[in-house]
């Protein structure tokens, strides 16, 4: 099931969305709408084709480039070259035949700069830039998925480590990472499905499918990943503290989860209904999307994850949870959560209260 929810992570596009993704009703998209009507949905983000010039020389390879980019496809309208007051520039502005927040869009931007552009320049020193507020957009959604391998492998890294160190087990940190990825993936998986893909577009509140914002999917990672450890480290800690007393992994799961289900089932509860209110109660699309992922995280990860998988797996892995090499055991720091190993003892069997007359 986790699985089946995390696929759609698979086509995720990372992006800025335009106005064209807010509800008809607000005034911004009626504005949106109007223009996409009048001019073509690029003329709500132009391209800014921009060079430092000095003389007639390169002006005229500005006007190359300007050539050279109404021949593209994708492109709906090109400026004559305009000159700044003072010569020392050059502006063209390109209009796309996309949307600011289209593929079509961010793949003619770096068309431009890879290929087009460069073709047109030829052998001069005229320096071109291509920029704008969609090229700017355009430019972080490719900054923050080159990055994004990197962040989530070192707080994954980070994570097992210091698990591995608290709990003195290697089974155990590597399957709370695991699970917490499932939980994460199926979260994002949610989010592809309905703020790109559009399925349950009217529920939700939102005017059209578009990309999942740049910067969402590392800001989810980091507030899920917390919240999904923090539910984690409060289960593990009691079924450790179990185990440290009756040394049986079968009772000590049975107990753990018998003794902090409730708590963690009534603390995601209250979660998903707070992060559900950014759903129903913002109009802002990026509200939503958050508000979203964060519930869609904390209910899995409360209710699949840390009640059915975490036991289901610590009771058949039975006593190779626990399992830690010596010699790891001796460099490593001792850090508990729970009472030291010497502190615990088996508890006592209750003694009778006295008869009453």
């Amino acid at each position: 099931m986790l699985v089946v929810l995390a696929l759609p992570v698979f086509s995720m596009r990372l992006g800025v969305a335009d106005a064209g993704n807010v509800k008809k009703e607000q005034t911004v998209r009626r504005a949106y709408d109007l223009l996409s009507d009048g001019f073509g949905p690029g003329f709500n983000g132009p391209l800014l084709v921009v060079a430092e010039v000095n003389g007639g020389r390169d002006l005229a390879a500005m006007q190359r480039v300007a050539d050279r980019v109404r021949t593209d496809p994708e492109v709906a309208q090109v400026s004559p070259v305009i000159p700044s007051g003072n010569g020392r520039a050059a502006l063209v502005n390109v209009v796309p035949k996309g949307s600011p927040q289209d593929a079509s869009t961010g793949a003619l931007i770096h068309r431009l700069r890879d290929h087009v552009i460069p073709a047109a320049v030829g052998s001069t020193d005229v320096q071109v830039h291509v920029g704008g507020e969609t090229a700017v957009g355009a430019d972080l959604a490719q900054k923050m998925s080159a990055r994004l391998g990197t962040f989530f492998t070192a707080v994954l890294l980070l994570s097992f480590l210091l698990l591995m160190v608290v709990f003195r087990s290697l089974l155990v940190p590597l399957k709370a990472v695991v699970m917490n990825l499932l939980s994460i993936g199926a979260a994002y998986g949610v989010m592809v499905a309905i703020f790109q893909w559009g399925w349950l577009k009217s529920v939700v509140g939102i005017g059209q499918p578009g990309p999942i914002e740049a910067w969402a999917p590392m800001m989810l990672f980091t507030v899920l990943f917390g919240l999904s450890m923090d539910y984690e480290i409060f289960l593990l800690s009691r079924i450790r503290e179990e185990y440290l007393r009756s040394r049986d992994n079968n009772t000590a799961v049975a107990n753990g989860v018998a003794a902090t289900g409730r708590v963690i089932t009534a603390a995601a509860a209250i979660m998903v209904a707070v992060f559900l209110s950014f759903v129903i109660g913002f109009p802002l699309r990026q509200i939503k999307l958050f508000g979203l992922g964060l519930a869609a995280a904390v209910l899995v990860d409360a209710t699949i994850v840390r009640m059915v998988l975490v036991p289901a797996t610590m009771e058949l892995l039975g006593e190779a949870n626990w399992w830690y090499p010596k010699w790891l055991s001796r460099v490593t720091p001792r850090i508990g959560i729970e009472e030291s190993h010497e502190a615990i003892t088996p508890r006592a069997p209750l003694e009778p209260e006295p008869a009453r007359d």
